[in-house]
């Protein structure tokens, strides 16, 4: 397997600072002409971002010529973070961050939409749930996100405004996710929160929490936002697409081999396929959650028609940025690799 490492921020900090990065800064324009190519994920082992590993598994990446390293960070805005500043090539995060970067002057492109629904989940403490039985119930409440501006951050915000509830009147607390946010929930410092599997499985596993809001389906999507909202993807500076055209053709090969490849095998074939340690819960509950998630990801990596239009909405319900903002949609993904991939 190709190298991979974790990360945390301050480490990305660290290494910024020190150049100890042959790919960070004003370097990043020469990688991937040689086939290196850094992506941070964010969140190696979270099932949503399982297309990332699965390819380095899969041994797509090196199928095309391509050596890729796949580094983690806990929260998407880190790893966006990471993208802007140059240390990495492209991230594996959600695209609505493409829509946010835009209106604060950063260009920004999904060139594999992985996913049309967001595969996350809103749980509420078993000791809390008697209070709280929908997004109603958020007001006054400690709520986990991944991290602030995080997409778990931006989701949970929109649950709140759609059902009445000021972003002002209730507390998103940064806990990660895995064993912090199990943790955050069991000790009573949050009463709910969004996050992903392998964590639902394990929250629900050890009856600690309760599903509020399931976005593991374009169903359940639809009914929580109103649309299918295009989430995992690999997303890339457009400058740097545009000047790496068959670095780029190449990640997309990869990774439309990967969701087609994932089309066809089951959960259990999948989980065999991944790192043992990413199935922290048991194989059989990796599985379970591998399992509850598949329906979300695409099959071709093409952004779904309207799935632009759904995030737009869900981010100007809340963000002050976007609200009087004009986000140009179409500068926010391109099909043009996807499409000559499949």
């Amino acid at each position: 397997m190709r190298s991979m490492a974790r990360i945390s921020a301050a480490a990305v900090a660290g290494a910024l600072a020190l150049t100890t990065l042959t790919a960070c800064g004003g370097d990043s324009s020469a990688a991937g002409d040689n086939g290196k190519v850094k992506i941070m994920v964010g969140g190696l082992d979270k099932v949503i971002y399982m297309p990332a590993m699965l390819t380095q598994q899969l041994g797509y990446f090196k199928a095309e010529g391509l050596d890729v390293t796949l580094l983690t960070e806990p929260a998407g805005v880190q790893a966006t973070t990471s993208l802007v500043s140059g240390d990495v090539q492209g991230v594996v995060g959600f695209y609505d961050h493409t829509l946010d970067l835009q209106v604060k002057g950063k260009n920004i492109e999904s060139v594999v939409q992985l996913a049309q629904a967001p595969g996350e989940v809103e749980v509420v403490s078993t000791k809390a749930a008697g209070d709280i039985s929908s997004a109603k119930d958020f007001k006054g409440k400690k709520l986990g996100v991944t991290g602030l501006g995080s997409s778990t951050d931006f989701l949970t915000k929109y649950l709140a405004v759609k059902n009445g509830v000021a972003v002002s009147d209730f507390t998103p607390v940064a806990v990660g996710a895995g064993q912090t946010f199990i943790a955050a929930l069991q000790q009573g410092s949050i009463q709910g929160g969004m996050t992903t599997d392998p964590t639902v499985a394990q929250i629900l596993d050890k009856g600690i929490g309760k599903v509020l809001y399931d976005m593991r389906t374009p169903e359940g999507s639809k009914a929580a936002l109103g649309g299918l909202y295009p989430s995992s993807s690999l997303y890339m500076s457009t400058d740097w697409v545009n000047g790496h055209k068959a670095t780029v053709q190449k990640m997309a090969n990869a990774f439309v081999k990967t969701l087609a490849w994932m089309s066809t095998h089951t959960a259990e074939e999948i989980a065999a396929k991944m790192p043992a340690d990413y199935a922290q819960g048991g194989k059989e509950l990796y599985a379970q959650s591998i399992k509850a998630t598949l329906p979300m990801f695409t099959k071709d990596g093409v952004m779904p028609a309207d799935g632009p239009q759904t995030v737009e909405k869900v981010l100007k319900a809340f963000n002050p940025a976007l609200q009087h903002a004009t986000v140009d949609l179409e500068k926010t993904y391109t099909s043009e690799f996807v499409k000559k991939a499949a």
